[in-house]
């Protein structure tokens, strides 16, 4: 009998936030980070996800301070970022406000002078003349050998190690899809004995939902950027949304305009999306998913940041998008988004997306002009566009008879909802 996982209730109307410790604060440790908590907690975030916190490989390390995903342990803290006593304090401190903390788990690999090279050379692959290997192209990094029954269950004692002994809430799985499926569940089985968990898979296989609660949006990013770069349709881009919605019922999708891969080796939102970024910020938080921000984008951050070495994220004081965020995740924590039925709008412009999420009384409407053409007139005929309507920015509230007509200028993006719903 196939064994079904249920996503935690605390997750329900949730938002992520992913921590560069080492960018974030000139210290780049745990308790620097920790002062920042109750901003977030303000902001409406309600899961902390840590980049990888375990030590950093040196055989092999690329640029200063190496990558986060080359671990040289599993069960012990980068002493860069404070000790584990530390940790646990952030952890105490996270959960004190009513927040959720999660660790990045890197299964797939770890860094060449890993203990277990040393200790248990087994635990590898090794090509075909007996040396360590990978088989993605990374050069700071070795693959771990899956056939290896006394690997697997270390590894899930070691995630299992960071529940029992820090009170952690989850895992983020780094490129979950190279792992096989039949670790993850038994992993999940094993962590969620000690406490139920939340379960994020860096993979875009659906199968993969089988044990995962919440998987990411590679397809409809890398679609967007497209429709950005007039390389496609926004009618592309709609289409992976369809298939997103075709998944098992209870799995999310991870939507994000930018985290640590995208910001460092792709550029940054401003760089990708012409203008839209904020447009794109607006639909990962009212979509059916769960949204991402990235550190530094509520500041918001205009760089790319360095991943192998010190490089500040550059906070503009006062952060500026921090009421964006603010309206938009306290919007993303009613029914009407979390639980909600979606309906994409027709319109006659093709650049345009509109749609309305709905659940019983509550209703939002979100038009977005993907475009940099100014005055663009959308006009809305729905049943549901009926009665008072209060903008999520603006907070002022209008009276709609069903049939409206917006005008929206360059990348705008309109949000209303019912006032019945409290923001």
């Amino acid at each position: 009998m196939a064994t079904h996982f249920n996503t935690v209730a605390w997750a329900a109307g949730g938002s992520i936030y992913e921590v560069n410790i080492r960018q974030y604060t000139p210290e780049g440790t745990f308790k620097a980070f920790q002062q920042h908590l109750p901003r977030l907690k303000d902001m409406g975030i309600t899961i902390i996800w840590l980049m990888p916190i375990t030590p950093i490989s040196e055989a092999k390390r690329q640029g200063s301070l190496g990558s986060y995903y080359a671990c040289s342990s599993y069960t012990t803290i980068n002493p860069e970022f404070g000790t584990l006593e530390d940790f646990k304090e952030l952890v105490s401190a996270t959960h004190d406000l009513g927040l959720k903390i999660i660790i990045d788990w890197v299964a797939n690999h770890t860094g060449y002078d890993h203990h277990w090279t040393a200790e248990k050379p087994d635990y590898y692959i090794k090509d075909e003349v007996g040396n360590f290997t990978e088989k993605n192209g990374w050069e700071d990094v070795i693959d771990l050998d899956f056939s290896n029954q006394n690997m697997q269950s270390e590894l899930m004692n070691a995630m299992q190690y960071w529940v029992r002994a820090c009170n952690i809430d989850g895992f983020r799985c780094d490129m979950a899809h190279l792992v096989p499926l039949s670790f993850w569940k038994e992993a999940r089985l094993h962590c969620d004995a000690v406490k139920k968990l939340f379960w994020l898979a860096e993979c875009e296989e659906e199968k993969y939902h089988d044990v995962f609660d919440v998987s990411y949006s590679w397809a409809w990013m890398h679609a967007t950027e497209k429709y950005f770069k007039h390389n496609g349709t926004l009618h592309d881009v709609i289409t992976i949304l369809h298939q997103y919605s075709q998944y098992p019922p209870g799995s999310k999708k991870l939507f994000f305009t930018s985290n640590h891969d995208e910001n460092s080796w792709n550029g940054t939102e401003y760089e990708k999306f012409n203008g839209a970024a904020k447009a794109l910020a607006v639909f990962t938080c009212t979509w059916d998913g769960m949204p991402l921000i990235y550190s530094g984008q509520e500041s918001p951050n205009y760089k790319r940041i360095d991943f192998f070495d010190k490089d500040l994220i550059q906070w503009q004081e006062p952060i500026q998008l921090h009421q964006f965020y603010k309206a938009l995740l306290s919007l993303n924590k009613h029914k009407a988004i979390t639980h909600a039925e979606t309906f994409i709008l027709p319109v006659t412009n093709n650049q345009v997306l509109a749609y309305f999420r709905k659940k019983e009384e509550e209703v939002v409407l979100v038009l977005l002009n993907l475009s940099s053409e100014y005055r663009t007139i959308v006009e809305v005929n729905h049943e549901w566009l009926k009665g008072p309507f209060t903008s999520l920015f603006s907070k002022l509230t209008y009276q709609f008879s069903g049939n409206q007509t917006f005008e929206l200028q360059a990348n705008e993006y309109i949000v209303y909802h019912h006032p019945s719903l409290k923001i």
